[in-house]
C-alpha cells in the first residue's frame, strides 16, 4: 500500500485543523519523507498531552496513543527526548482550551 509523505500529512492535518479554527503550528521539521509525527495538545492552561503514532500488531491499523501528558513542562521533556533520538521527527503543537486534536478522526490515523 502507498503511503503519504510526512510532509503532505502534516500539511493535511494542519488544513483539517483550520477548517476547525483550531489553531497549530509546525515545532519541529523532520524529514519530509519519512519522518515520524508527535502532536502536542496544549490546552493553555498548564497541561498537555504528547501523542504519537503506533501500530495493532494484531489488525496491522495505524492508530494515535498517548507518548506523556502531565504538566507542559514534562511533555516538553518526553517531546525533547523523542527528538534527541530520532532528528528526522515532526513535532506539531495544538493548542486548544477544549482538548480538541482532531486524531480520533477518520483519516488521520
Amino acid at each position: 500500500m502507498a503511503r503519504l509523505t510526512a510532509e503532505f500529512w502534516v500539511q493535511a492535518y494542519l488544513t483539517r485543523l483550520r477548517l476547525y479554527d483550531i489553531p497549530a503550528f509546525v515545532t519541529s521539521h523532520g524529514d519530509d519523507t519519512a519522518g515520524a509525527v508527535l502532536v502536542k495538545l496544549n490546552t493553555l492552561d498548564g497541561e498537555a498531552v504528547a501523542y504519537h503514532r503506533t501500530y495493532d500488531l494484531l489488525s496491522g491499523e495505524r492508530m494515535w496513543d498517548q507518548l506523556s501528558s502531565g504538566g507542559e513542562v514534562a511533555v516538553d521533556q518526553a517531546i525533547a527526548r523523542q527528538k534527541a533520538f530520532d532528528p528526522d521527527l515532526w513535532v506539531i503543537e495544538v493548542e486548544d482550551r477544549a482538548g480538541r486534536h482532531l486524531l480520533d478522526e477518520p483519516g488521520l490515523a
